[in-house]
């Protein structure tokens, strides 16, 4: 039987039209295996895909404070996925989920024939595992014609067709959601599902209940699109389309679905990232410090800088952390990608209490007072002791200083463009008390550098004294707008905060505090033509009269310290502070008790443990323990500590501590509306012209520092009752204490007293002291 020409013909022609797109796929399989078009992940890769996991900050308490992230995401394992998020996803994205290895042909047909066909462009066909390829091995986006295009859309699906295919031969179908789930931004540095399971609903994502498991399904669409933040309405309706598609698939009854629907979306939006939480400027500290090079000289405008680098580097494990630990592979840790686990010494509760304390503190007390004196300034804020030329100086060197000069000046702008930018309105948010912290406003930059002038700075550490531990750590009013950390990167004079180290030599060469001198002014020659001789910065009712060294530090008298001056060089002082752990130039002159040496705030508080400690020095010490993202602990840290001072000489300098707050400069604690009447040891500082406040506080479980002042010294308080450190730091710590006292689950109590050491028998009544005095000086006098 002959077959008809013509039909043979139409045969072939059927045969090779309908043979043709299946040739077409081989071939661009084909290609693709061989990366013939392009890059293709290998099986290394596939079985090894590159995720960014954010280094976890935690404290000792075990509350995430925050993370150190390029993405902010923390893997979830498929176990800790809601299965309300298991049964919107296979209802709304891919049905047959759990029938195909990666490729759904049938519904990809049905996406065809209504792409094609039907000219709907509905979208669909992709599979979850299709969208995670995509998500792991992005298109080419750069800029084509609408063609290219095309054939790029075209040739990237048969890539994603293949990785899909592999995927699925190297992990389960759990293992597979999880992947994808973890991988998906969902906006706002919402990346991964528990941070969005936090951003926007503050919970974890095995905690999700079915609407609100809903709503992050349905961002799986298009995070920004239908964003709750953003689009609320078109969330709402999107989200109402996932629990009809999971009452369409048997997930869910549909009285249940109908109750759901009504329902708004009910968020708990919180923005997760550097600027926020909890102790923002600790987390900035270990981010820096982790990530710190080995010193090279070369880097180092200042010999002294490179120094103090060198001896962080070889002294400091956290240090260079990342640079001097190397992962299974060989390679360096990062601390933005490994999903590192750092867990700190920070009590959540404490950081929380000396947060609390600082703005209340300075939003109710000190910023309100400045602004009201700063009014009758000539130009404010600045002190009337400037000119008008050195203010504009001042402000030019803040500007050239700030992120917005330094990027124009790299682009090549002239100065004359530059300064015109500056001086040019503009829309911005800036810092305020009030409310949020935050408000929108409209003004040029040149007069936002003026605004930030007028706010007080300010740092506030506190320390276990006995093993070095830092329950709290704040460098300044809000990291958002105030990066400069007070703490561990500013250097400032120290005032009389000084003065107990020089009453520490005194004490470790036989003093007792009960030693009387006179207090009368004293001189020194310092090689110009007239003798320096300090101001008296007591009482002068007790010119002239004998008074003890405990009063004299008590009352922060610079004449009895002038005293001890005329008895003990300055280089001891200089020496005992540098065993303490100052680090910082301390200039060795007879003025060395004014406190004119600028020092860190962490030097200070680590000094003033070793008081606490009986007279063993620990350094302030902020990680515990760093683990890998599977728990293996990697790194212990233990802190650096020496025995500096007698235990004897210790408990003396503590005795005299608390008489600063019981009969001295530090007796406000005693007041309204502090009254804490329990054993606590302190010092005030107050630098030149009220510029900087201080004190240091000591109880028998907790040190403290805090530091008050303005970013520029020459913005200060006018008088001294204003700017003394009693005025401007103190209640800082009061209040914070009080929060602590006040939380029985910290278990530290009013009732802690400091040790007395065994043995110890001085008379420390300087009363008793006194009329034993008299009475041996009676009976003398009586037998001759």
């Amino acid at each position: 039987m002959k077959v008809n020409t013509n039909n043979r013909k139409y045969l072939i022609w059927f045969w090779a039209i309908f043979s043709f797109p299946f040739l077409v796929a081989i071939i661009i399989f084909t290609l693709i295996s061989f990366e013939k078009l392009g890059p293709m992940p290998s099986f290394a890769e596939l079985e090894n895909p590159e995720y960014s996991l954010a280094a976890e900050v935690y404290s000792e308490d075990g509350v995430l404070l925050g993370k150190i992230s390029i993405e902010n995401r923390t893997w979830t394992e498929y176990e800790e996925l809601s299965p309300y998020l298991i049964d919107a996803l296979i209802a709304t994205e891919d049905i047959r989920y759990y029938r195909h290895s990666g490729i759904d042909v049938r519904g990809l047909a049905r996406a065809i024939v209504r792409t094609i066909l039907m000219g709907q462009n509905t979208g669909g066909g992709s599979t979850i595992t299709q969208q995670l390829a995509k998500l792991l091995y992005p298109r080419d986006t750069t800029q084509s014609s609408a063609l290219v295009k095309k054939i790029k859309l075209g040739v990237a699906k048969f890539k994603e067709w293949q990785t899909a295919v592999k995927l699925e031969k190297s992990y389960t179908k759990e293992e597979i959601i999880a992947m994808y789930l973890n991988k998906y931004d969902f906006n706002y540095r919402a990346i991964g599902i528990r941070s969005a399971a936090n951003v926007y609903f503050n919970t974890t994502p095995d905690s999700l209940n079915i609407q609100d498991a809903a709503v992050l399904i349905g961002m799986l669409k298009a995070s920004t699109l239908y964003n709750p933040v953003r689009n609320y309405d078109r969330m709402f309706n999107r989200r109402n389309v996932v629990l009809s598609q999971m009452t369409k698939y048997g997930y869910l009854k549909p009285e249940t679905a109908d109750s759901l629907k009504k329902l708004p979306i009910e968020l708990d939006f919180r923005v997760e990232d550097h600027n926020t939480g909890l102790a923002t400027y600790l987390r900035e500290y270990l981010r820096n410090i982790m990530t710190k090079p080995e010193p090279d000289r070369n880097r180092y405008v200042r010999e002294s800088s490179y120094e103090d680098a060198l001896w962080e580097w070889e002294n400091n494990p956290l240090y260079g952390w990342c640079a001097k630990n190397k992962k299974p592979d060989g390679s360096n840790y990062d601390v933005y990608k490994d999903g590192l686990k750092i867990y700190t010494t920070i009590d959540s509760r404490m950081q929380q209490y000396a947060e609390e304390a600082l703005a209340e503190h300075l939003s109710e007390k000190m910023q309100p007072d400045f602004y009201k004196r700063a009014k009758g300034f000539r130009n404010p804020p600045y002190s009337n002791d400037l000119t008008k030329k050195e203010i504009d100086e001042l402000i030019m060197t803040s500007l050239k200083q700030s992120d917005r000069y330094y990027t124009m000046r790299a682009r090549g702008y002239s100065e004359d463009s530059i300064m015109l930018a500056f001086n040019t309105p503009m829309k911005m948010r800036v810092f305020s008390w009030k409310g949020e912290r935050e408000i929108d406003t409209t003004m040029t930059p040149l007069d936002s550098i003026k605004y930030y002038k007028y706010f007080l700075r300010a740092g506030f550490l506190v320390e276990n004294p006995h093993n070095g531990h830092v329950k709290a750590y704040i460098g300044g009013p809000d990291f958002r707008y105030f990066k400069w950390d007070a703490v561990t990167q500013q250097k400032r004079q120290v005032g009389s905060t000084i003065k107990p180290f020089l009453y520490t030599i005194a004490m470790q060469n036989g003093f007792s505090p009960c030693y009387e001198v006179e207090n009368i002014p004293r001189s020194f020659d310092v090689g110009d033509s007239i003798p320096w001789t300090p101001r008296s910065s007591g009482n002068k009712a007790y010119h002239g009269k004998l008074v003890t060294l405990e009063w004299g530090l008590a009352q922060s008298e610079n004449y009895i310290s002038a005293w001890l001056m005329e008895q003990f060089r300055p280089n001891l002082v200089v020496d005992l502070m540098q065993k303490m752990g100052v680090r910082s130039f301390i200039d060795p002159v007879y003025s060395i008790f004014l406190g004119t040496s600028d020092v860190k705030l962490e030097e200070m508080v680590g000094a003033y443990g070793t008081y606490a400690n009986k007279g063993i020095y620990r350094r302030p010490m902020y990680v515990t323990r760093i683990e890998d993202k599977n728990g293996n602990v990697i790194s212990r840290f233990e802190t650096m500590f020496e025995e500096v001072l007698s235990e004897e000489t210790a408990f003396l300098m503590m005795h005299m501590l608390q008489k600063v707050v019981q009969t001295g400069s530090a007796f406000r604690l005693r007041r309204e509306p502090y009254l804490l009447m329990n054993q606590i040891g302190g010092k005030t500082g107050t630098t030149q012209e009220q510029s900087d406040g201080w004190f240091m506080g000591i109880t028998p479980d907790l040190v403290g520092g805090v530091w008050v002042g303005w970013e520029d010294r020459a913005i200060h308080f006018e008088t001294l009752m204003e700017g003394q450190g009693a005025n401007m730091a103190l209640p800082i710590f009061a209040l914070f204490l009080k929060k602590v006292y006040n939380d029985p689950q910290l278990g530290i109590l009013e009732a802690d007293e400091f040790e007395r050491p065994a043995n110890f028998n001085m008379e420390l009544d300087c009363d008793k002291v006194k009329r034993e005095s008299f009475r041996r000086d009676n009976t003398l006098r009586g037998r001759y």
